[in-house]
């Protein structure tokens, strides 16, 4: 008699948030056929998902607004990028046991076409590396990191950089690739903890705490008149106060504005005017518009990596899929630094 399970477990999408998403309300879980080998067409595989990757953008895409990509629909499974193992195939490029990464949704079990998938190798405990490492530093966090800072930002040795959100997935590594190309680099994050991690571990040149009730006087204080490169995953008071220390030409380069996701009215920023006044370069990028350079820059990510110059760090949700939607509401009230996970099987 087969032990294998019949059924399993995904995340629907249930109702759009107004503002916040509200754990019960927002998703529903839902039980599936679990999918066997006899269900594969050519191509196809079976993944088992091992860990979803959180990231700020989800919460857009839960608005039905014009986007880089479509909203998830209602009663579709959330979207999002999945590590898995595959345990059934018949495609030659993913064998059974081999790992696959792809925007699979929050689902424990997927058929899903090998065209839609990536490989990722096996991690070799000796260099230090990790699974998960395709969903940070060497996926497309790592990717919207470098591209921001090399192209976008186009910083070069001696800017003076800052980076909102600084502790975040993105932020974290952003700032140390400006590092690595010779710039003066400042992050801005939610706790001394986090500033201090900022500093003493990945070797930025300074840390403030947003939440500080100085904060804006120091942030003046600091960067009045010097920033070449601002790195915003925030937007609001702190792109507004980024503005009034631009330096003339100064390169804005817009990730993300996480601090405006959930917001019922989205907060412009008020300092607009030093845009021309100092003629500042506000460019927003979307990774996914240059696929074709994103393994390019891993591999120059892996050497950073291996060579000891890039560091990284992860916040693993455990306790399964059922911890997703709950660890999503929490991502916006800063609860991780560096990569944010949830470890739906240990692999």
């Amino acid at each position: 008699m087969s032990s294998e399970p019949t059924e399993h477990i995904a995340i629907h999408l249930q109702q759009r948030p107004e503002r916040d998403i509200i754990p019960g309300e927002t998703f529903a879980t839902q039980k599936h056929k679990t999918p066997t080998a006899a269900d594969l067409q050519d191509g196809d595989v079976i993944l088992e998902t091992l860990y979803l990757s959180l990231d700020p953008a989800m919460r857009g895409w839960l608005d039905d607004v014009p986007s880089y990509l479509p909203p998830v629909a209602i009663g579709e499974i959330m979207r999002g990028h999945a590590l898995g193992r595959v345990t059934a195939s018949r495609s030659q490029k993913f064998p059974v046991g081999s790992y696959a990464l792809g925007i699979v949704g929050w689902t424990e079990q997927a058929i899903v076409n090998e065209s839609s998938l990536e490989a990722v190798p096996a991690p070799d405990p000796a260099s230090g590396g990790r699974l998960t490492d395709h969903m940070s530093v060497l996926g497309m966090t790592g990717a919207t990191a470098y591209w921001g800072m090399v192209e976008v930002g186009q910083v070069k040795p001696g800017d003076f950089v800052v980076v909102s959100g600084a502790a975040g997935a993105t932020g974290s590594i952003a700032g140390q690739v400006a590092k690595i190309l010779g710039a003066t680099v400042y992050g801005i994050a939610g706790s001394d903890e986090k500033c201090r991690w900022l500093v003493d571990e990945l070797k930025f040149d300074g840390a403030l705490n947003y939440k500080s009730d100085d904060f804006a006087k120091k942030f003046k204080s600091l960067a009045q008149g010097k920033i070449d490169v601002f790195y915003d995953n925030v937007g609001g008071e702190v792109l507004d106060l980024a503005l009034l220390c631009a330096k003339k030409n100064a390169r804005f380069v817009m990730c993300g504005g996480i601090s405006q996701y959930n917001a019922q009215e989205v907060q412009g920023p008020k300092n607009y005017m030093m845009i021309w006044r100092m003629r500042i370069r506000m460019e927003g990028f979307i990774v996914f518009d240059h696929m074709d350079k994103v393994p390019e820059v891993r591999r120059k990510l892996s050497e950073w990596l291996a060579e000891g110059r890039l560091q990284r760090r992860e916040t693993i949700v455990r306790g399964g899929i059922s911890q997703a939607e709950t660890a999503l509401v929490q991502l916006y009230h800063g609860v991780n630094t560096g990569k944010l996970l949830v470890e739906v099987k240990a692999p």
